[in-house]
């Protein structure tokens, strides 16, 4: 992994949070089981990921490569006022969350998750250039933003349960039986990934994609591990053991955060989205 991808790798992570955070938070809200507080405490806390997201990407310098990738700056200025929109509609979306204004809340929570994907497609078209494709790094980036999305929000809904025993259990149950869809959806796209053909890029890292050590980190213990950890959780929610399953879900975006962050390194060296 080549230190100078990191500050893009950053705020494509921080990207994938926002954006999976809103998407995640307003299925939540329009199922309408898990308790209000929970949902306002999560609006307010993805308008401060969102505002997190905006401030870093206007502050990363994108230039025509990073360490011998190429970029297309071009997209990387839309991007930045992509992401400033889902910065100022998640700020509107958690004040009509807070003040109980249903029909606003879900208008403009839709809006930020909208413009969240927009943000993701612009930032994937960042750096799609030696790829397969644009389609497969969307994809990728969506996938990875619900994977991230659902572990965070997985995990801070279970500290309900940790003050109030007696919520149902079908809110969590929903969350991390979808996280493990994610997850499985996200491990069957590495197929595709290492075989279709993308251009060989020349980084200071100077490895094919099998044969780099991090490569099999982010199998191991960004893919296969949590997703371990995300069926148990799964499986003791069911039980009515929340405690263990909170406890899982944090180890659970952990390694999910770290498995991110692994890839898109991985992204920069080989071409290859896993």
């Amino acid at each position: 992994m080549s230190p100078s991808s990191l500050p893009l790798t950053l705020v494509i992570v921080l990207a994938e949070l926002a954006a999976g955070g809103l998407w995640v938070l307003l299925f939540s809200q329009a199922r309408g089981q898990a308790t209000p507080a929970f949902i306002k405490f999560c609006a307010a806390m993805m308008f401060v990921v969102a505002a997190i997201a905006f401030f870093v990407a206007a502050a990363v310098s994108v230039g025509d490569d990073v360490d011998g990738y190429p970029l297309r700056e071009s997209a990387m200025g839309p991007a930045r006022w992509a992401l400033a929109g889902v910065f100022a509609a998640s700020a509107l979306y958690a004040y009509a969350t807070i003040r109980e204004h249903r029909a606003a809340a879900f208008a403009l929570g839709g809006a930020a998750s909208a413009i969240g994907l927009v943000a993701l497609g612009l930032l994937a078209r960042v750096v799609s250039g030696p790829t397969w494709g644009y389609p497969l790094v969307l994809a990728n980036f969506v996938i990875g933003s619900l994977v991230v999305g659902l572990a965070g929000l997985g995990m801070t809904l279970g500290h309900w349960y940790l003050v109030t025993p007696r919520l149902p259990e079908k809110p969590l149950r929903e969350l991390t039986g979808l996280l493990v869809v994610a997850m499985a959806v996200q491990a069957l796209f590495l197929a595709p990934a290492l075989l279709l053909p993308h251009d060989t890029v020349h980084t200071s890292v100077d490895k094919t994609i099998t044969s780099n050590m991090f490569f099999y980190l982010r199998i191991g213990f960004g893919l296969a591990f949590p997703a371990l950890l995300a069926w148990m959780s799964y499986d003791s929610a069911g039980v009515r053991a929340m405690q263990s399953s909170t406890g899982l879900l944090y180890i659970v975006m952990v390694l999910v955060i770290c498995g991110e962050v692994v890839a898109k390194g991985l992204l920069f060296t080989s071409g290859v989205p896993t």
